[in-house]
């Protein structure tokens, strides 16, 4: 308020400062409360001039030059965080002019933009809907910001992770708004996003059923490009599961009419296999995992060995939509260990897929063979009371070191599940992590892995079984060591 106290009192109209204070204390004013009043005057009148004034019950639209409206915008920068502001700045957010051009300066939408990730400003769910959909940078630089706040918190739980997504200001809005459906929807905003991004208009064929889900997509664009500069490593995948996950749970809460169906987030031409992921682990009973794991493999597999699919970008995109539910990844690696003979290949085939999505049918058999000769020799290994590091290594170990850097994420999954789920590996597993994983440069990766079990132990409600105990052990040892 000071800032604009001396704009105002600098001005050509306060440039006399002993006539103008005789004036206000004539009022009645002190300085501060006077320039107050006027700025609340100000925001007030340009507020009207934008909106259209009513008078008599007659709405008379006062065309605004796009010109001004710009100038105006200038204006508002250094004065956004001042709450007597904020109605002039949601107004200006949802002004559309006449052109197809943007009225508002870059300027003002960056600062608005800034600011509000900084939780210094609060503005309505319509005002931040339109600065998305007017200004695409901000709601990349809004996802990559979010998405950086991840990357460094996944050193605590998924818990965290959870909390900050579910918490984020920017990311909750889209969750919500996408859930209301085509309720409080601004076509001319949508009009106004396809003139400036056209490489976004196959989104918005039908403007009304398509507006959110849009803005969703562009979002898991973002995501997907940090999936391909960082060549999908584990954290960026987890990070995708879980803002995936908290979209779900946001979408399935909200019971109300007018919402889109799941699946139109997910525009896979194959809507079965979208129905099947969608369907999350703890809804199903312990007992249907693994026959639902296999219905979902069947369709992948389907998928992928289709003839018709000639293109890398159309295996990835399967991937990808993998990638946002792999959870199931988790829950096959402990069938597994758990499962009759005749579901390991199924389970293996997902597992390879997940970690190594190439349309390479020997690379591919080469992984499952590498995979089968390490899952034989640790299931050789299961029933055994007494291990040693060395034995796990040994069943670990391949005869060349070519392995590929997909078959050792492939590997050291398995034997992670091992550590956890088998009477011998529970008695060597600190000594394992210890020695062998601190020892490499997989601690992130293994954390990665011992994080998303914990959360799932904790989503089950688990609390005093072993495997519980053992890796919430594991996870303080390798935050300690960290």
């Amino acid at each position: 308020m000071s800032l604009l106290c001396h704009l105002l009192s600098s001005s050509e109209w306060g440039a006399n400062k002993v006539g103008t204070g005789t004036f206000i204390s004539a009022l009645g004013y002190t300085s501060a409360d006077y320039y107050s009043k006027l700025v609340k005057n100000i925001v007030l009148s340009l507020v009207t001039e934008l909106k259209g004034n009513q008078f008599n019950g007659l709405n008379i639209q006062g065309r605004v030059s796009d010109d001004h409206v710009n100038v105006v915008s200038l204006f508002c920068v250094p004065l956004i965080t001042l709450p007597d502001v904020t109605p002039l700045l949601e107004a200006l957010l949802t002004y559309h002019g006449g052109r197809s051009q943007e009225v508002l300066s870059s300027e003002f939408l960056e600062a608005v933009n800034e600011t509000f990730l900084k939780k210094k400003i609060v503005l309505s769910e319509s005002a931040i809907l339109s600065l998305w959909l007017r200004h695409l940078p901000s709601l990349e630089k809004a996802t990559l910001h979010l998405f950086e706040r991840l990357i460094s918190s996944q050193t605590s739980s998924l818990e965290e992770v959870e909390c900050i997504i579910k918490d984020s200001l920017l990311i909750m809005q889209i969750l919500k708004l996408m859930g209301r459906g085509s309720r409080g929807y601004d076509a001319s905003s949508a009009k106004l996003f396809m003139m400036l991004f056209p490489m976004y208009e196959r989104w918005f064929a039908k403007p009304k059923a398509a507006c959110h889900p849009a803005i969703f997509r562009i979002v898991d664009e973002i995501f997907k490009n940090a999936l391909l500069e960082t060549g999908g490593t584990p954290e960026v995948m987890t990070i995708i599961q879980m803002f995936t996950r908290c979209f779900v749970q946001a979408h399935q809460k909200d019971n109300k009419q007018h919402k889109f169906p799941l699946k139109a987030y997910f525009p896979h031409q194959h809507q079965h296999l979208v129905i099947a992921l969608l369907k999350h682990p703890f809804d199903l009973s312990a007992t249907l995992w693994s026959q639902h794991l296999k219905y979902i493999t069947d369709m992948l597999k389907a998928i992928i060995e289709d003839k018709s699919i000639r293109t890398y970008a159309d295996l990835f995109e399967s991937w990808f939509l993998f990638v946002h539910f792999g959870e199931w990844a988790d829950i096959a690696v402990e069938q597994l260990l758990k499962s009759e003979d005749e579901s390991s290949d199924t389970f293996l085939w997902l597992l390879a897929f997940y970690y190594n999505p190439h349309n390479d049918k020997e690379k591919r058999t080469q992984i499952l063979v590498e995979a089968r000769a390490v899952y034989d020799r640790l299931m050789m290994l299961f029933s055994c009371t007494t291990l040693s590091v060395t034995d796990l290594q040994a069943a670990a170990s391949t005869k060349t070191d070519k392995r590929q850097p997909c078959t050792k994420h492939l590997v050291r999954h398995l034997l992670i599940s091992f550590l956890l789920f088998s009477s011998g590996g529970h008695k060597i597993a600190q000594e394992f992590i210890s020695h062998v994983i601190l020892a490499s440069s997989t601690t992130n990766e293994v954390f990665g892995l011992l994080t998303r079990t914990a959360y799932r132990f904790n989503q089950l409600g688990l609390k005093d079984q072993r495997a519980v105990k053992l890796v919430n052990e594991l996870l303080q040892e390798l935050r300690f060591t960290d």
